[in-house]
C-alpha cells in the first residue's frame, strides 16, 4: 500500500525540493501524508477542468508542476478561484503535490530532458545550484547548456525544437541563417537565464516564453531566442513524470491529465 507520504518521498527523491527557488513553493501542499493512494494525476497546472478530472475520476493524489497554492493565503474561501478549488479538491481529500523549480532543476529533469531532446552534447546547468552536496553536484541546478554536434543555423535548432515539443509554431528572435554550435535551455519563463547564457557564450537560447526587453536583449547580444510556449516547454515533462511513477508505483493508477490544454491559441 502506498501512501501520500511515501509518494512524496519517492518524488523528493527523484527531484529533491532542496534544489527549489527560494521564492517556490514546493512539495506536499494540500492532504493527509497518512492517507493511502490508489489514483495519482500529473498535470502541468491545476484548472478548474484538470481539478474537475480529477475529482471525477476518484484521484488521491494530484502531481502538478506548478503550486497550488503558490502565494501564501490569508483567508481560504470561494471568494477566489484558488480558495474554490482547493476547498473542492480538499472536500474530495484530494492530496496535492508540486516540484516546480526542483523538477526543473534536477538532474533528470525538465531542463535535462530538453537538453537532451535537443541532442546536445556536454550538457551541463546554466547555474549551478550550490545548496547541494554529493556526487551529483555538476548535474544539478537553474537551466541547461551545451554544443551542438554538428555546428547549424538558427532554423536547423528551430526545427529540433518543434520536433521533440511536437508542435507546429514557435516564435523566434535572430536570423534563420546564423550559426549555431552552443546552445542553452530554460523551461517555462526562463527570461532571467539570458544574462547566464550569454556569459557562457551561448550562440542560441531555448525557452517557453520571455518578455519584449528580453527579446530586445538577445537581439541586441546576437543570441538566437527560440520561444515556444509556456504549456508546451513544460507539459511534456508531466506526461514522462506519469510513465516514471506507472514503473515506480505497482498497482497505482497512474495518468498525465487529458483534460488539461494550453490556453492559448493561434489565430
Amino acid at each position: 500500500m502506498y501512501t501520500v507520504a511515501s509518494i512524496a518521498e519517492l518524488l523528493d527523491a527523484y527531484a529533491p525540493c532542496s534544489l527549489a527557488e527560494q521564492w517556490d513553493n514546493v512539495g506536499l501542499l494540500v492532504g493527509d501524508r497518512d492517507r493511502s493512494v490508489g489514483k495519482v494525476m500529473t498535470c502541468l497546472t491545476i484548472t478548474p477542468s484538470s481539478a474537475a478530472e480529477a475529482i471525477e475520476q476518484q484521484a488521491d493524489l494530484i502531481v502538478a508542476h506548478h503550486p497550488l497554492p503558490f502565494q501564501p493565503l490569508r483567508r481560504l474561501t470561494t471568494d477566489s478561484a484558488t480558495g474554490r478549488l482547493l476547498l473542492d479538491l480538499a472536500a474530495h481529500r484530494i492530496a496535492v503535490y508540486s516540484p516546480h523549480t526542483a523538477l526543473d532543476s534536477a538532474a533528470e529533469g525538465i531542463n535535462q530532458s530538453w537538453a537532451v531532446g535537443l541532442k546536445l552534447t556536454d550538457i551541463r546547468p546554466l547555474i549551478a545550484n550550490d545548496s547541494v552536496t554529493g556526487d551529483n553536484d555538476e548535474a544539478v541546478g537553474s537551466g541547461r547548456w551545451g554544443l551542438v554536434k554538428a555546428p547549424g543555423t538558427l532554423a536547423d535548432m528551430v526545427a529540433r525544437v518543434k520536433s521533440f515539443l511536437a508542435i507546429d509554431q514557435v516564435r523566434v528572435v535572430g536570423r534563420d541563417d546564423q550559426a549555431v554550435a552552443r546552445v542553452a535551455v530554460g523551461c517555462g519563463s526562463g527570461g532571467s537565464l539570458l544574462d547566464a547564457a550569454s556569459r557562457l557564450g551561448c550562440d542560441c537560447f531555448v525557452t517557453g516564453e520571455a518578455n519584449f526587453h528580453s527579446c530586445l536583449e538577445a537581439e541586441a547580444a546576437g543570441i538566437g531566442l527560440i520561444l515556444a510556449g509556456h504549456f508546451a516547454s513544460e507539459r511534456f515533462a508531466l506526461e514522462r513524470l506519469a510513465q516514471y511513477l506507472t514503473s515506480e508505483l505497482d498497482g497505482v493508477d497512474v495518468w498525465a491529465s487529458r483534460a488539461e490544454r494550453d490556453p492559448l491559441r493561434s489565430v
